[in-house]
């Protein structure tokens, strides 16, 4: 069929979108090309349908196709299908009939260059054009026509009584190619072979050739048809598992609209909880299983069952506030999208909070700070270790709450129980003595780096802004400013190299690094920031900042003490005895 033909049974309502897909993706720039490759007479790849009978098109939803994209807001709105009909469902070719749709029906509305998202003016809508003068397209592209989404007063523009763009929408309104489409050309002010040869390829892509090769899937067995979609759709833009299961709670949902539901709740957990996360709605719906006790975490079609999605939009609101408490939780412990390591570490501190009945208090109250300092110990530990929560993470998930949903609410956070549980799954939170010295060669901003300072000198208010400080200011240690130190050349390598190692770092507050800045920690130490000797004392030793040399020539003898005592704290706080540490000795 034509890609006319096509569009007409999107606009009227034939064919829809199933509720499996996802949103509409294509940039402007793909969109050109598309039609350019339809007018070049190109294949534009093949599409699958599916024949959805009147009783199944009554139990799942539906989307129309999107014609007028907005950047902000690219969803389309959900079909109305009338009772006792059937509908075709795009299983494949969603991005492509769309951008047809948005070049041929609508607009496209993105965001100019150095305008604010809340400036009204910064989302122009524009639509597609065709330059029937220029012999060329973009380049970069590898486009042979000139094809720009633009605004109707920039397309406006003339050169000597002509106006070269043409709405490729109107190619709708031509009767036929021939003197209709010259009408079209005068109107325009243009004459010749080019600008005619060139409307005439747009026409016959658009309302002659068959440009569009689809395959009907007739099947009633909804599992076999899912199956087609995952699999048809692997080759492009993968989709994640959460797709077919956001699909399912649509289908499914009576009340709240879970694709909103969700969405918004992804976007509140990564920037509403005072540090930025990167939270996915794989996630979400993986704590959704874990919090409504579903007896399989996995996502398996077989785990979409009515009952459960019914029992997922009934516990809604609390495990919503739940999973928020969570990311709060997290972000007081000073953890954010960077050193978090593994967001699945948050399901089990929202089961935990969900099932123990903990409220917004939990997390400021200090009749809770013994409590929450086991979950910080735990949560940090768990993100150091290594495989902790990669593979078997469904039967980690399943063992660590069963240990908590067993555990008396009056006990607190089960942290020995729960390593007790990881342990006999392979998920040990005991350090090796390699893995400790792995620990101890961490560098400057790494994703692990945090969680070891904080785990070993413990104090500072977490829940305001950290910053990692280095103890010899790395912008000292430069080659040339080393030499007139006196700093032997042999050994100017070696500043250089341990600058940004462990030892040379510690956390600070925000203000006090910010007025550190380039100080030698000598001075630092001495400066107003402490203001008494007993304070700036307690301080350095808290923080093993007692071994300081009063010069630079002494920082490789401060870095290799501070790393032994950072050696021995670490042994410590990840339970393993100093003395099995013989095979390092120093």
């Amino acid at each position: 069929m034509t890609v006319a033909e096509a569009l007409k049974s999107i606009h009227n309502r034939s064919w829809v979108l199933p509720a499996i897909q996802r949103e509409f993706v294509w940039s402007s720039d793909q969109i050109c090309v598309l039609f350019d490759s339809l007018m070049r007479g190109y294949p534009v790849g093949s599409f699958l349908l599916w024949n959805v009978i009147p009783d199944q098109a009554a139990q799942f939803t539906f989307y129309d196709f999107l014609a007028d994209y907005h950047e902000k807001n690219p969803y389309a709105r959900v079909a109305q299908i009338s009772a006792g009909r059937n509908v075709t469902a795009v299983l494949d070719g969603q991005q492509r009939f769309t951008s047809l749709n948005i070049g041929l029906y609508g607009s496209y509305a993105e965001r100019l260059p150095r305008k604010w998202a809340t400036n009204p003016d910064a989302y122009p809508r524009k639509r597609l054009y065709l330059n029937l003068l220029s012999g060329t397209g973009d380049e970069e592209l590898g486009l042979t026509y000139d094809l720009q989404f633009l605004t109707e007063q920039e397309a406006e523009s003339e050169l000597d009584g002509q106006r070269p763009w043409f709405r490729v929408a109107d190619i709708l309104q031509l009767e036929n190619s021939g003197p209709a489409m010259m009408a079209a050309l005068e109107q325009h002010g243009l004459s010749g072979s080019q600008p005619f040869n060139t409307l005439y390829n747009l026409y016959e892509g658009v309302r002659t050739k068959t440009a569009i090769n689809a395959y009907l899937e007739e099947s009633t067995d909804a599992d076999r048809v899912l199956d087609i979609f995952v699999r048809v759709n692997s080759g492009g833009t993968k989709l994640s598992n959460s797709d077919l299961l956001l699909s399912m709670a649509t289908n499914q949902w009576r009340e709240l609209d879970a694709r909103e539901e969700i969405r918004s709740l992804v976007t509140e957990l990564n920037k509403d909880q005072g540090r930025p996360f990167a939270f996915s709605k794989d996630l979400v719906l993986k704590a959704g299983l874990v919090l409504t006790e579903a007896p399989d975490f996995r996502f398996k079609i077989s785990n979409f069952t009515q009952a459960n999605m019914e029992r997922l939009e009934k516990a809604w609101p609390q495990m919503r506030a739940s999973l928020l408490r969570s990311a709060r939780l997290l972000a007081t412990f000073g953890l954010s999208e960077r050193t978090l390591t593994a967001d699945s570490v948050v399901i089990p501190l929202a089961y935990y909070l969900h099932s123990h009945g903990h409220d917004d208090a939990y997390i400021v109250s200090s009749a809770h700070s013994k409590d929450r300092e086991a979950v910080r110990s735990w949560v940090f530990r768990s993100l150091l270790k290594r495989g902790v929560w990669g593979s078997g993470l469904d039967t980690l998930l399943n063992r660590i709450c069963t240990v908590i949903r067993q555990s008396p609410p009056t006990d607190g956070f089960p942290a020995g129980d729960i390593e007790s549980a990881m342990a006999a799954r392979g998920k040990s939170l005991q350090f090796a003595p390699e893995e400790i010295e792995e620990l101890l060669d961490l560098q400057y901003a790494k994703a692990r780096t945090f969680a070891v300072l904080a785990l070993l000198y413990p104090g500072l208010n977490l829940s305001q802004d950290v910053h990692e400080d280095h103890i010899f200011p790395r912008s000292r240690f430069r080659r040339s400013a080393l030499t007139r130190m006196g700093i032997p050349a042999e050994k100017i390598e070696d500043y250089l190299v341990r600058a940004n190692g462990l030892p040379n770092l510690q956390l600070l507050a925000g203000t006090p690094n910010v007025e550190k800045s380039d100080a030698w920690p000598w001075e630092w130490l001495d400066g107003p920031h402490f203001p008494t000797v007993q304070t700036r004392e307690e301080y350095a030793t808290r923080n093993d900042l007692d071994l300081l040399p009063s010069e630079p020539v002494g920082f490789l003898d401060f870095y290799e003490g501070r790393r032994l005592r950072m050696r021995e704290r670490l042994f410590s706080v990840l339970g393993e005895s100093a003395a099995s540490t013989d095979a390092f000795g120093e």
